[in-house]
This record gives structure tokens, sequence and C-alpha cells, in this order.
């Protein structure tokens, strides 16, 4: 199968690798002390892709991060590690993941760096019993010694660390960007027929009565499509909502006591539905996750932390219950209080769907066309 592994929009300047953004996106947000060159890109690239860091031998970082999928595993609800053993989240992608300001649907990780430590030990992932066998198989393979000679001036192996290797991967991630889309293109770039009268439509929808843009943003010049903030919005926890103060107060114990909560929330359905209170001990972060993009939206369901929402369709008409999956559901106590009714019509929830349909990148767009194929349209962007 063709790989996609590509560096995306990249100028060569010196050694520094500086990357364009795409119709539609900010410029590129790079740390000042992991500067992108070709190079290192490249290695990133490589360790991404290793199953040898597994404790199997047969899963990496792009077993749950597919890039032929958009950088995600769908249509799996939650990743499968080692073992096919099945964690609670589902895999959220890695492409434009360099503009979020946190990791993971919780965000208990600041940045890419630091999120590629954990998957490495986390037992329902690749299961290695600590960094030491990533670093040993690293030191003993020729071709990553002078990679990491090339790209970090390190003339030991046994110096190479695992700073060095999130640097890498981190790198790596950054090249995955995509914009362009339909909407892009009609929105930011002016071209009235990149979207058809459903798609914008829907955009009204999306800015008036969905209420979409007040977490999923949009601004003059650009638009990442997330506050970066973490909402309640009635899925997990509304499973579990007569069981909350149970839970929450076991967990904090066991959380005080040293209990590895990136261990915990992949491993436990219910701890995993306590969303970013597992991080913050905040109780009004109970239950809440992170927004995430709607870019590219189209080809990586399912939806949600868990997985749990199959269609972009049930998304919407969850929003329109008010945070519920049926209109008589229960609401949870720590909904979050932009979640209300919306009272859409069946016009609009079509509409608003071929909208976000809109907001696949090209290189996406052939898995679009798969992903949406079982549902009937009025139509998408053109």
């Amino acid at each position: 199968m063709k790989k996609l592994f590509v560096i995306i929009g990249c100028l060569a300047l010196g050694n520094q690798a500086v990357a364009e953004a795409p119709l539609g996106l900010p410029e590129l947000p790079v740390p000042a002390d992991n500067p992108q060159t070709i190079e290192k890109i490249a290695l990133g690239s490589r360790l991404f892709n290793d199953i040898r860091f597994s404790s199997t031998g047969d899963v990496s970082c792009a077993t749950c991060h597919v890039a032929e999928k958009a950088f995600t595993d769908s249509p799996l609800s939650v990743s499968e590690g080692i073992n096919k053993l099945n964690g609670t989240r589902n895999a959220p992608t890695v492409v434009n993941a360099a503009y979020n300001k946190t990791q993971f649907w919780d965000g208990r990780s600041p940045d890419l760096e630091d999120q590629a430590l954990h998957p490495f030990l986390n037992p329902v992932e690749m299961a290695l019993p600590n960094h030491d066998v990533l670093l040993a198989t690293i030191r003993g393979d020729s071709a990553y010694v002078r990679a990491f000679r090339d790209v970090f001036g390190i003339s030991r192996p046994r110096d190479i660390s695992m700073n060095e290797v999130t640097m890498a991967i981190a790198a790596f991630e950054r090249t995955q960007v995509s914009g362009n889309s339909p909407f892009d293109r009609w929105y930011f770039g002016g071209q009235q027929d990149a979207m058809n009268e459903a798609a914008i439509r829907g955009f009204a929808v999306f800015l008036g009565n969905g209420r979409c843009v007040s977490c999923h943003t949009v601004e003059q010049d650009f638009a990442v499509f997330t506050d970066h903030l973490f909402h309640n919005i009635g899925v997990g926890i509304n499973d579990i909502q007569d069981r909350v103060p149970e839970l929450a107060s076991a967990f904090q114990v066991a959380k005080n006591a040293g209990m590895d909560v990136d261990i915990a929330v992949l491993s436990d359905a219910d701890t995993s539905h306590l969303g970013r209170f597992a991080v913050d001990d905040q109780l009004s972060s109970m239950g809440a996750f992170k927004t995430p993009t709607l870019r590219n939206i189209a080809v990586t369901a399912p939806y949600m932390h868990d997985g749990s929402l199959a269609t972009l369709l049930e998304v919407v008409e969850h929003y329109n219950n008010g945070g519920v999956t049926k209109p008589d559901d229960p609401v949870n106590a720590f909904l979050s209080g932009g979640i209300r009714p919306l009272n859409l019509s069946e016009q609009e929830i079509d509409d608003l769907v071929i909208f976000m349909e809109s907001l696949t990148s090209p290189q996406f767009a052939g898995i679009a066309t798969a992903s949406t194929a079982q549902r009937p349209s009025h139509g998408g962007a053109e």
C-alpha cells in the first residue's frame, strides 16, 4: 500500500525545514528548542513507524495513527494495542495536532514531545517495561546511531536519550498538517464554487442555530476549529452519572497514592469517562473532554472520546437533543452550560453534516468518499 509519510509543505532554508501553512491554517507553532530540520523529520518518521518499540514487536505509533486513515485507526471505536488489547479512548488524528495547546483527549500532556513518551509504556498500548528497552534497540542499530549523530550531534550511542527520541517524533508529527479544504477555498480563498448550496447553508447553521462555532472556532484568516478547552457534552459521563461521587472519590484516593493517570484512564472505561477531572481534580472538569478539530472529520469516524457515535449525523443529533443520545435520556449534572436542545430541523441537520464534509483536505478526499458512501447525501463539497 502506498505510504503517505510525506513532509508536507516544507521549504529547506539551510538545514532548517520551515512548514508553509496551507490555506486556512495559521503559521505552524514550532518550539524554539526543537526546530524543524529535514533530517530530524526523517528520523522521526522512522521512529514513529518502528514496531520494535513494543513488547510484542508488532505495534508502533503508526498502528493507531495510520497514514492512509488520516492518521487514525478508523473504524475502531477505541484503539488496540499489543495482543489486540482494547484501550478506552478513540485515537485522535495526528493531522494538525501541532496546533493543539494540549495533547490527548483530557489534555494530560502539554505538547507533542511529552505525549510521545507515554504510549511506549502503557500496558494496553506498546507495553514496554521502561524506556531503556527502546533506547537499547536504538543504540544497537547503526543506522539510528548515525542519524542521532547527524541530527543531534550525539557521538556516543549511550548518550542517546528519550529527550532526543521524542523531539524527533514530534518534528515528524508537525509535518502532518492539512488545510486547503473546499471550505478553505470558499471562505478564505474566495472560490465561490468550492462549496455547494447545501454546504453553504450548513455553514450558516454552524454559525447560527447550531452554535457550533462557540467551541469549534473560526477566525478572520484561519480556522483550527477548536477552542482548546474542555467541555462536558454528555458523552460517557451519562453512563456513570449515578456513580460519579463514588468513582471520583476512589480515583482521587488512588491518584494520591501514586496511581499512574495515563495507565488508569486507558485501562478502565469508568475512569476514562471522568475526563479532564482525572488530570486537574476540578469538579467543573468532570466528564469534560477537549474540543477536537473538525478538520477532516468526515474521514475519522467514529466520534467522541470513546468512539460511541458512529456517524456525523449521530453527532449532530446528540447535540440537537441537548447532550443526550435519546431525547428523553436524563441530563448529567455536570453538563457544560452551553449544551442545550438546538431544535434544528431535519434540513438544518443534513446541511450541517454536509458542511462538515467540506472540511476534508484534498489528500484525504478519497477516504471521505469511502466513509460517507453508506449515508444518503444531498451532495457534498464540489
